[in-house]
């Protein structure tokens, strides 16, 4: 199950955040700490990797849930928390890049890399989540 979605801009800003869950929510600056915080992870990450070509961490487990993450070639960062070992998180982090592009990056009033406001792409999350994360 799907807990809460992160959306961070390529500055690390968090432009984005929405839970899901009734469990234990963090408070506005907590939320854009972690949203600051992951992004400075993600990229320290990829450069101390042994491995040529990483990217950063893709997936973080905890004992408790696992961090998602989805990077888009612009440096958008898409997160998710969810419970341990939720199948199709991957999948529908991609999908809610779909719906940025589709419902964000085309309306008119919204300025890049400023928090998200649009309506329709809160209407089109909450249907994906449905189908997608809680089938």
């Amino acid at each position: 199950m799907l807990l809460s979605l992160y959306i961070v801009n390529k500055s690390g800003g968090l432009i984005y955040h929405r839970d899901f869950s009734s469990l234990a929510k963090l408070d506005t600056n907590d939320t854009l700490r972690l949203g600051s915080i992951w992004h400075s992870l993600h990229a320290i990450s990829s450069q101390l990797s042994p491995v040529p070509g990483c990217k950063g961490i893709e997936l973080l487990e905890a004992e408790t849930f696992d961090l998602h993450n989805f990077q888009t070639p612009t440096g958008i960062k898409f997160f998710a928390v969810a419970e341990c070992k939720s199948p199709g998180v991957d999948r529908f982090l991609r999908r809610v890049y779909s719906l940025y592009a589709d419902y964000v990056l085309k309306n008119p009033f919204y300025e890049l890399d400023m928090p998200i406001r649009c309506e329709l792409f809160d209407l089109q999350l909450t249907s994906e989540v449905t189908v997608s994360m809680n089938g």
